[in-house]
């Protein structure tokens, strides 16, 4: 199969492919999505046989409105709406108890809960509108690597798999949306995985509470939201992660071991080490903003180059704000390790 890189111009062509069943990748402020049909089987099928997607790990719906979801939804959380109109379209993923038949069985994986979300990208709203169709949208890579942040990204994991990817340029945000599980309206809204979206930002903007679970599952268990259970964004090098202070010990040791050695950090920190290492990716400058629309994109970088590292060095930010979703996803790239000295 020749996997298609479609321009803007031909959303029309792309909506046929989502509405027939075929699988295509689409543009959103977060990651790039798999795209199918979410009403076909076969189609969500496919997407776990592309992807080599556990199957009890649940998908999310991508709808262009709001008003699509109240037709799929029963016993709605009294803070939805509040919700969807502070924060929708954007990075924010809302699990609500569905009515039973409306989607392929194997869009929840057996829960009775399915997540949805409204994207901030009025070329994939475009195509959902379009298309008619609810998609289901994971990230549209190879399961458990890095996120594509680009078209290249996916077509790097996907060529010949897929019929085809909307271009749209790198995305703005670069990790997944904020989950939160509003299935029972009895209980505080729960996040189930950090974004954008943070807890304290919901407190400020709307005065809700909400609470956040960051449990791990047992492997017995089947999880509400994606990145919940399964290893996921790692890159085939091994990735440490190195707090601010540890760097010239972290340097050392690669030096002492002759070890080819990368670094993912902020300019602040690869101006320094630039001399003592193989390799750097350098996010755009030091916020954590930078930082986690550049992580993906780094550790795919770092990971292809010709220089075969044994080891990529990634630098930390305090676990605050956007902080949070950032050391979510480098803390599982590094299978929780850090660099010790």
């Amino acid at each position: 199969m020749e996997t298609k890189q479609w321009t803007l111009n031909e959303i029309k062509q792309a909506a046929q492919v989502l509405k027939r069943g075929g699988l295509l990748a689409f543009p959103t402020e977060t990651v790039y999505g798999l795209g199918a049909n979410a009403l076909m089987s076969s189609a969500v099928q496919q997407v776990f046989e592309v992807k080599g997607r556990p199957s009890d790990n649940p998908l999310i719906v991508h709808v262009p409105n709001f008003e699509q979801v109240k037709g799929y939804v029963e016993n709605l959380h009294p803070e939805a709406q509040n919700l969807v109109n502070m924060y929708w379209p954007g990075p924010l993923t809302l699990v609500c108890q569905v009515k039973s038949g409306v989607f392929a069985k194997e869009v929840s994986a057996g829960l009775s809960t399915v997540s949805f979300r409204m994207p901030d990208n009025e070329v994939t709203l475009k195509l959902l509108e379009e298309s008619g169709v609810p998609a289901v949208g994971p990230s549209a890579n190879t399961s458990g690597k890095p996120s594509p942040t680009s078209c290249e990204h996916v077509y790097h994991d996907l060529q010949g798999k897929i019929e085809g990817i909307l271009d749209d340029g790198s995305t703005k945000i670069g990790v997944e949306s904020t989950v939160i599980d509003i299935s029972d309206p009895t209980k505080v809204p729960m996040i189930l995985r950090p974004g954008a979206i943070t807890k304290e930002q919901i407190k400020e903007d709307l005065g809700i509470e909400v609470s956040y679970d960051n449990h791990l599952l047992k492997d017995s268990s089947t999880p509400k939201s994606p990145g919940m259970k399964y290893k996921h964004y790692a890159p085939a090098t091994n990735v440490l992660m190195v707090k601010d202070n540890d760097w010239d010990a972290a340097v050392r040791w690669v030096k002492e071991n002759h070890l080819c050695a990368g670094v993912l950090a902020s300019p602040s920190i690869c101006d320094k080490l630039r001399a003592d290492t193989a390799a750097t990716f350098t996010y755009s400058d030091n916020s954590v903003q930078a930082a986690t629309k550049g992580l993906y994109a780094g550790l795919r970088a770092l990971d292809e180059t010709p220089l075969k590292l044994d080891v990529i060095l990634a630098a930390t930010f305090p676990e605050e704000g956007l902080g949070v979703a950032y050391m979510n996803r480098l803390k599982k790239a590094a299978a929780q390790e850090y660099f010790e000295s």
